[in-house]
């Protein structure tokens, strides 16, 4: 068994790939448009003018699979009562991708020696994704 978030971008999906590909090296598995579904969408399911927007997409971070889409953009996303954790290899490498997450987001807890960690910080990224760093002791 495997838990797999899925995240709902609200009309930001295709922003989103693109920075987790440059900040986290994301491997795009697969992206998929809604209007490139083999399965006609109902009337009123998808806004007017979401054509290009993103129905599915499916990210590789390192061992995980993280999936995406716009979903139905009825207004700005919440990503509350959560946080995705990256567990990284150095305190350098976590460093580089706190800083990279955080570049128009939100610090929530800037990296600090913590009794499980050598180094840990939390971060909103620019999309309101939480995030939690950090290295393995």
């Amino acid at each position: 068994m495997q838990i797999q978030p899925y995240l709902f971008f609200d009309g930001r999906c295709e922003d989103a790939v693109e920075f987790y590909r440059s900040a986290l090296g994301a491997e795009v598995d697969m992206l998929m448009r809604f209007k490139d579904s083999p399965e006609p969408q109902e009337h009123g399911m998808i806004p007017p003018g979401s054509g290009d927007k993103v129905l599915h997409a499916s990210l590789r971070i390192g061992d995980s699979t993280v999936m995406a889409s716009d979903g139905r953009r009825m207004g700005r996303p919440t990503f509350a009562g959560f946080s995705l954790s990256l567990l990284m290899p150095t305190e350098t490498e976590a460093r580089r991708v706190f800083a990279v997450l955080a570049q128009s987001g939100q610090v929530q807890t800037p990296f600090t020696k913590t009794f499980f960690s050598p180094c840990f910080g939390m971060v909103a990224d620019r999309f309101g994704v939480g995030w939690m760093v950090n290295v393995a002791r």
